[in-house]
C-alpha cells in the first residue's frame, strides 16, 4: 500500500522527518502556519498546506485543522514530531477515529503515561524502580497528606499528575511548609493543566537525569537503544545531552531497560518512547515516560546506527520491528548541544533575520537544522534552531570535536546560546562527567551574583 505523510510540526524536526520520508520514498505534506509559509523547508517539501495563523493554538495545536489538512491532501499518516500535539491523546484519538495512522503509540498509551500517577502505578506493576512516594493521588484531607509525607520522609516534592516542563511542582523541606505548598501547587495544576490532581515523591537532592530509549512495534517486539544523560539543564530545560550516560553501570541499564520493555508490552506500546529516570547513589528511579520522539534522539542514533525516525515510520506502516536486542550494538560516545535563538545570559528569545549561517563540518559531526541565510526566526515558537551532534570513539574525543564545532559555527543577525555551550565544553565538572541536574542552574546563579 502506498502511504502519504502529513508532517504536523515545524522547524528542524519537520526537516528531519522530511529526510526520512525521502529515504523511504514516502510522499509528504508539510503543514505550516502563516508565519512559516515562506521558510525554505516548507517551500522545498513535496507539498505544503497552511493550517492557520502564526499563533500555535490556531495552527500547530489546532486538531481539526490538522485532520482536515490530512484529508484535503490525501495523507493517510500524520507525524507529530515533538512538542505541540505529540503527546496529546485527544489528537491521537482524533486521527484514529478518522481512520488515519498516527505515527506514535495508541491514544490509550499516551493517556496512561500522560497522567503521572497512573504511569507510576504501571511502572511499579512492571517492576520498574520508582522513587518512594504516595500510592496514588493525594487525598483532600490535609492531615492524611501530612501522614503520607512523614512516611516518605522529608524533603518531598509535590507534583501535578498532568504536569510537565518543570511546571506544577514544589519542593517541601519540612512539615510546616506542606499545607501551603499543596494548596499552591493544586491551584497551579488546575489553572495550567485543567487537572488539580497531585501526587508526592521523596525529593532527591543530587540526582542526575538519565533516560532510556525504546522502540516497539505493537506486535510483541521491542528493543532498547541504550541510555542518555540529560543532566545539564537550566530552568528544567535540557541544554546538553549525551550517550551513553558517563559512569552509570551497564548492568543497571540492561536490568532496568528489560523492565521498561515489559511495561511497554503490557500497555501495547507502539513506536519510539523514552523512559526518564533520576539517578542517585547507583540507583535509577522512574519519573515519567515520553511517548514521542525526543529532541535528543540523534545522540542515540550516532552510537547505535539505528535511524529512529525511519523506524517510527516503518512501524506506523505495520512493519515488524526487524531488530532483536542482539542486533543493537553501541559504539563510542555522542554529545548534542541545543542551539537556541536566545541571549546566552538571560535566555530571552532572539527572533530576527539570519544574516549569516555557517555550520561546522568535520569528522564525527552532524548538524540538524532548518537555518539558512535570510531565514526569519519567528517570535511565536520555541527558540530551538539547530542541534550540533559530535561523535567519537570515546567521550574525550566527542568533547574535543564539539568544542571545534562550536568554534567553527557562525551565526549573525540573531543571538544564540553558542557562547554558553562553548563554556560548558571547557567546564571542569562537565568534562569530568556526572554533574547533577542542579549543577548548571547553581553555577549560573552564583556567577550572576558574583
Amino acid at each position: 500500500m502506498t502511504h502519504k505523510l502529513l508532517i504536523a510540526n515545524r522547524g528542524e524536526i519537520a526537516l528531519r522527518i522530511q529526510r526520512a520520508c525521502r529515504k523511504l520514498g514516502i510522499p509528504h505534506v508539510q503543514a505550516c502556519s502563516q508565519a512559516d509559509q515562506e521558510a525554505r523547508y516548507v517551500r522545498e517539501a513535496d507539498q505544503s498546506i497552511c493550517i492557520g495563523p502564526a499563533r500555535a493554538r490556531d495552527s500547530y495545536l489546532n486538531i481539526p485543522a490538522l485532520v482536515y489538512a490530512a484529508r484535503a491532501t490525501g495523507a493517510d499518516m500524520i507525524h507529530p514530531g515533538y512538542g505541540f500535539l505529540s503527546e496529546n491523546a485527544d489528537f491521537a484519538a482524533a486521527i484514529e477515529a478518522e481512520g488515519l495512522i498516527f505515527v506514535g503509540p495508541p491514544a490509550s498509551a499516551i493517556l496512561a503515561m500522560g497522567n503521572k500517577v497512573r504511569a507510576r502505578q504501571a511502572m511499579i506493576a512492571a517492576g520498574v524502580p520508582c522513587i518512594p512516594g504516595s500510592p496514588g493521588p493525594l487525598p483532600p484531607d490535609a492531615g492524611e497528606i501530612r501522614r503520607i509525607a512523614q512516611g516518605i520522609g522529608y524533603p518531598v516534592i509535590v507534583k501535578a499528575s498532568g504536569g510537565g516542563g518543570g511546571r506544577g511542582m514544589r519542593v517541601v523541606a519540612t512539615e510546616v511548609e506542606l499545607d501551603d505548598a499543596v494548596a499552591l501547587t493544586r491551584e497551579e495544576a488546575r489553572t495550567a493543566f485543567g487537572n488539580p490532581e497531585l501526587y508526592m515523591e521523596r525529593y532527591l537532592t543530587t540526582p542526575r537525569h538519565v533516560e532510556l530509549q525504546v522502540l516497539c512495534d505493537g506486535q510483541g517486539n521491542g528493543v532498547h537503544l541504550g541510555d542518555r544523560d540529560c543532566s545539564m539543564q537550566r530552568r528544567h530545560q535540557k541544554v546538553i545531552e549525551e550517550a551513553p550516560a558517563p559512569g552509570v553501570p551497564r548492568a543497571l541499564i540492561e536490568r532496568v531497560a528489560a523492565r521498561c520493555l515489559d511495561a511497554c508490552k503490557a500497555m501495547g506500546y507502539r513506536g519510539a518512547g523514552t523512559f526518564e529516570f533520576l539517578y542517585e547513589n547507583d540507583e535509577l528511579f522512574f519519573i515519567e515516560m515520553n511517548t514521542r520522539l525526543q529532541v535528543e534522539h540523534p545522540v542515540t542514533e550516532m552510537v547505535t546506527g539505528v535511524d529512529i525516525v525511519e523506524a517510527q515510520l516503518r512501524i506506523a506502516m505495520g512493519e515488524p520491528l526487524g531488530l532483536t536486542q542482539a542486533d543493537v550494538g553501541f559504539s563510542g560516545h555522542a554529545i548534542e548541544c541545543r542551539i537556541n535563538a536566545e541571549d546566552p545570559a538571560t535566555m530571552l528569545p532572539s527572533p530576527g533575520r539570519v544574516s549569516e549561517w555557517q555550520p561546522p563540518a568535520g569528522e564525527g559531526l552532524r548538524v540538524d537544522t532548518h537555518l539558512h541565510e535570510g531565514y526569519e526566526v519567528p517570535p511565536h515558537y520555541d527558540s530551538l534552531v539547530a542541534k550540533l551532534i559530535a561523535h567519537g570513539p570515546d567521550r574525550a574525543t566527542a568533547i574535543a570535536r564539539m568544542e571545534a564545532a562550536l568554534a567553527a559555527t557562525r551565526v549573525a543577525g540573531i543571538a544564540t546560546n553558542i557562547p554558553l555551550q562553548a563554556r560548558l565544553m571547557r567546564d571542569a565538572a562537565f568534562r569530568a562527567g556526572g554533574a547533577g541536574i542542579n549543577y548548571l542552574e547553581t553555577k549560573m546563579k552564583a556567577e550572576a551574583g558574583a
